[in-house]
């Protein structure tokens, strides 16, 4: 899989009381004890859900941008979240990409919650052949968008993989968000619906 040159989510977002949650720092260290699943076929995928923090959320397709940056979906739907189209579906063997926003003018976005997740929590993708690819995270971090780590967070492990992404780290209104919060998911469920 292609390298993506780096992430720009919300370039001007907004200071919310204390901000969006952070990772705990020894969320970091990648790892999990629970085998993968078996990696599915291509299927495009329409839902994302994150119980722990409330996300139910439909997915729109996003591409690059014309300088390279991975593009965010439209900033006025706050509860959109983007599947790059440029990478894998997710459960398919390989790396598949969503990002969405952490907040917008309106306030929290979909993504505000991210940096609460810990490691064995899941995320849910519905995917258009009727199944649910259900990923148990393995890691989460905060990483600098002007050193952003393309091989760690899009690098082709063999196994299929999951990377949600928004912004997070330090802000100021200048240069809105410096970094982006990073979930890494392992595929180790599938579900078949009715």
């Amino acid at each position: 899989m292609a390298l993506l040159v780096g992430v720009l989510l919300v370039h001007h977002g907004l200071s919310f009381a204390q901000g969006p949650p952070q990772p705990d720092p020894g969320a970091a260290r990648l790892g999990t004890t629970t085998p993968p699943a078996d990696p599915l076929p291509a299927s495009t995928p329409l839902r994302i859900r994150i119980p722990e923090i409330k996300v139910d959320a439909p997915l729109t397709r996003v591409h690059r941008d014309a300088d390279g940056w991975l593009e965010a979906p439209p900033p006025e739907n706050a509860n959109l979240a983007g599947w790059f189209t440029g990478a894998v579906t997710p459960g398919e063997r390989g790396t598949a990409v969503i990002d969405g926003h952490v907040d917008n003018a309106h306030g929290p976005a979909v993504f505000y919650g991210l940096g609460a997740l810990k490691k064995g929590e899941h995320i849910e993708v519905d995917r258009a052949d009727g199944t649910t690819a259900v990923f148990e995270i393995h890691g989460i971090d905060v990483v600098d968008k002007e050193h952003f780590p393309d091989r760690r967070v899009y690098g082709n492990t063999g196994l299929p993989e999951l990377r949600v992404i928004t912004c997070g780290g330090s802000y100021s209104k200048r240069t809105g968000y410096l970094g982006n919060v990073v979930l890494y998911g392992l595929l180790t469920s599938v579900r078949h619906n009715g």
